[in-house]
């Protein structure tokens, strides 16, 4: 008996680390592990998966690109870490990797620079100055501390300087707890205390009714994760929900004896949801509440207020996180063009990208249009923003803009104050 209870809890145990495992990125902290080449970047990563994840050599620019490895870091939970290129690489290939490895910037949550004493210059100063000035947290790891004499003059600089540090070797299996620890003292405060996607709009005992159509561009046998996560954040923010199909909610609506608090669809139903729902009763999109969840509502809000500046002959960049193949009425390819045209009465010049490519010169551009994001972490949704910003670009989300479009935005708004009175001024001005 007491082997098959062993065998039944190592069962449960690899089903747990599979769940983990499967954890969609957006729920992960990405920690991106940074330094120059032959730092020992890939050791310590190995180190802390206790898995040969990334190839470690002697030889200098051994990692090319990024590589990346899920994992769980209790007890804060499921993480990604990072492994990059080094800053210092050299030649026509090393600026592409250096490119790469600059890329990594735009997801990490927590940074990780791997150094030794003896090589601490000007390289990892730079890394110091790019986290400091993005805001993001991050840790010093003074590797190969075995080979390399204590340097207490630039711990001293740099604990003057608040940054936490910790010495490791990964061949004598030193530090390496300390470094754990030191990453989950150091996880940023909004990524542990996220907040809900929906669950405070709605509060524990109410409802909300999700609509979600079974088209052309839904999964087969499954829903798509905004609509999967929406769902669980309700469960746990003790609230319930009812699932229905667009052709569905006005029967569904009066099945009620109390009003649900929110209706939210998906952003394509945005015309028959809302002719179908009371205006007593908030509505939004799956979209839209991710524009807040993942990016910044207020700021993307004045963005699809840029939609009314729009000339004919404009140049407008669609955005998407993931990459997939688009069917014929694929909503950023030829939805939210036809939308866009007709709301503008003219042709506008609409370029697409896709994935975590992005063009370097975005100032051309008079519109971004972004998916919601679902895929990514939050930080990278963010940084486009803040791309988009510095470069004098407006930038929404395609829920949005189609509530912009389609002219229903105050009703899209109806459950974010904040958020329709940067509307309502706007209109004043």
């Amino acid at each position: 008996m007491a082997i098959i209870a062993e065998i039944g809890l190592n069962l449960y145990f690899q089903s747990r680390k599979t769940e983990n495992m499967r954890a969609p990125k957006s729920f992960r902290l990405h920690i991106g592990i940074f330094g120059r080449r032959n730092a020992g970047k890939s050791s310590i990563l190995n180190a802390l998966t206790q898995q040969d994840v990334s190839i470690v050599s002697d030889v200098a620019g051994t990692t090319t690109d990024p590589v990346e490895k899920p994992m769980e870091l209790l007890p804060l939970g499921p993480v990604l870490f990072i492994d990059t290129a080094g800053i210092d690489d050299v030649g026509a290939l090393g600026e592409k990797r250096i490119a790469k490895t600059l890329a990594v910037f735009d997801r990490t949550d927590l940074g990780v620079i791997v150094s030794n004493f003896n090589d601490w210059g000007e390289y990892e100063e730079s890394l110091i100055g790019e986290f400091n000035d993005r805001e993001i947290p991050f840790v010093v790891v003074f590797n190969k501390c075995d080979l390399y004499e204590e340097n207490f003059e630039l711990i001293g600089a740099l604990d003057g300087k608040k940054i936490k540090l910790v010495q490791t070797s990964v061949t004598e299996n030193k530090g390496l707890l300390d470094l754990r620890q030191l990453l989950l003292n150091s996880a940023p405060a909004d990524f542990i205390n996220r907040p809900s996607i929906l669950g405070d709009l709605v509060g524990a005992g109410e409802a909300a009714v999700l609509v979600v159509p079974i088209d052309k561009e839904a999964p087969k046998g499954r829903l798509i994760l905004p609509q999967v996560q929406s769902i669980r954040d309700l469960l746990d923010s003790d609230a319930f929900c009812m699932v229905v199909k667009e052709r569905e909610l006005r029967e569904a609506l009066s099945r009620f004896n109390k009003p649900p608090k929110l209706v939210v669809t998906d952003s394509q139903a945005f015309l028959k949801v809302a002719a179908d729902t009371p205006p007593e009763i908030p509505l939004t999109s799956f979209s839209i509440l991710f524009a807040r969840h993942q990016g910044d509502l207020n700021e993307m809000v004045r963005g699809a207020m840029a939609i009314d500046q729009l000339k004919t002959g404009d140049k407008v960049l669609i955005a998407e996180a993931c990459s997939h193949h688009p069917i014929g009425e694929d909503i950023g390819t030829v939805k939210i063009p036809r939308w866009l045209t007709q709301y503008v009465g003219g042709k506008l010049e609409i370029e697409s990208t896709r994935g975590h490519d992005f063009p370097p010169n975005i100032s051309d551009y008079k519109l971004i249009i972004h998916c919601g994001a679902c895929m990514w972490n939050r930080r990278e949704m963010l940084s486009r923003i803040m791309k988009a910003k510095q470069a004098g670009v407006a930038i929404t989300n395609y829920g949005l803009t189609i509530a912009y479009s389609l002219g229903i935005f105050e009703r899209a708004l109806q459950p974010f104050p904040a958020a329709l009175d940067i509307y309502k001024n706007g209109i004043e001005k």
